[in-house]
């Protein structure tokens, strides 16, 4: 079967689990933004976990499907409607050849994701069907749907999936959003070039997420940090925020000119000349993706023990809703 893209949303791209093994040759992993409500999706409707979807941003397609199926919407609040009729989320619902699925307005987070059993079938570019816009790679032609796209669908889907409609993740496993959002970090690698004050200052500031926030970094305003006075390093720049070029990882904060702190995420580049002050904890990165313009986001210190019980946390979680969808 194939989903026809009627309208396409203000972004809306293929995204699985995301590409691993590239980034030391620049390619990133790119992926769901939102890991959580990927896995969710994708086992409402009988899927593996890491199996492509749809990531929706802001606002939702409009699709026509040419076969039955079974389809599931998790993560930002934005109401699936089927034929005009809504349809609950974290919840799988089926549709029949020719239904054409639609959204409301966004209410609350920042994307959504759409599965459908069988997977949103197009090829596999170094291990991965996820879109990595900036380079062009992956999901359907390396960039967002347009009007008049058609999706192939994997086999699974069609008669004998309805087998798998009506699943509901339990209340207490859904994500729920807030324009008021803690965020934890580790501090470093280059958190040494804040003075006592400029550190405070990161961590005391209550940051306003600007528009500039898309799978690339996430851009926040609030205040500029006081760096220690230095003479430049030979292959530094001469702002105070740079630093000789160095790896970023996935969830660093940099600082250019040591204002407007940027978090990059999962489409980010691989590495560059600006001082990262501190690291976002993977399992924060969902609360940073469903972040619109506007969050107002602190960022908490923990250390070590904080960033492993967090993932212990994360991943007790993830066990539940596995149990819960079995």
């Amino acid at each position: 079967m194939t989903i026809e893209v009627r309208k396409p949303g203000l972004s809306t791209t293929v995204q699985d689990a995301g590409r691993t093994g590239y980034y030391d040759l620049g390619i990133p992993p790119s992926g769901a933004l939102d890991q959580y409500s990927l896995r969710a999706a994708n086992l409402l409707v009988g899927n593996a976990e890491g199996d492509a979807v749809l990531e929706c941003v802001y606002m939702g397609p409009e699709l026509v499907f040419t076969a039955a199926a079974v389809v599931a919407v998790t993560g930002a609040a934005m109401v699936p409607k089927v034929n005009g009729e809504e349809r609950p989320q974290w919840e799988s619902f089926a549709v029949d050849a020719g239904d054409v699925l639609s959204f409301a307005y966004l209410t609350g987070g920042a994307r959504a994701y759409v599965a459908v059993s069988g997977g949103v079938d197009v090829p596999v570019v170094l291990g991965s069907r996820s879109t990595y816009g900036l380079g062009a790679l992956g999901g359907f032609s390396g960039r967002p749907l347009a009007a008049g796209d058609v999706l192939p669908v994997g086999s699974g889907s069609g008669p004998g999936s309805e087998v798998v409609a009506g699943r509901s993740v339990p209340a207490d496993l859904r994500t729920t959003y807030s324009k008021d959002v803690e965020v934890r970090v580790m501090m470093g690698l280059y958190d040494h070039r804040l003075t006592a004050g400029g550190r405070a200052t990161f961590l005391d500031t209550t940051w306003k997420l600007t528009p500039v926030a898309d799978r690339i970094g996430f851009r926040y305003s609030g205040a500029e940090l006081e760096t220690v006075d230095r003479e430049p390093p030979f292959g530094a720049g001469q702002d105070p925020s740079n630093i000789v070029d160095a790896p970023y990882p996935i969830g660093s904060i940099q600082v250019p000119g040591s204002v407007e702190p940027i978090v990059l995420h999962r489409d980010a580049v691989s590495g560059g000349g600006y001082m990262m002050v501190a690291t976002v904890l993977s399992g924060d990165l969902d609360v940073v993706a469903q972040s619109a313009p506007g969050t107002r986001t602190r960022f908490v210190e923990v250390d070590l023990d904080g960033a492993l019980a967090l993932r212990a946390e994360r991943r007790a979680r993830d066990g539940r809703l596995r149990e819960a969808l079995a």
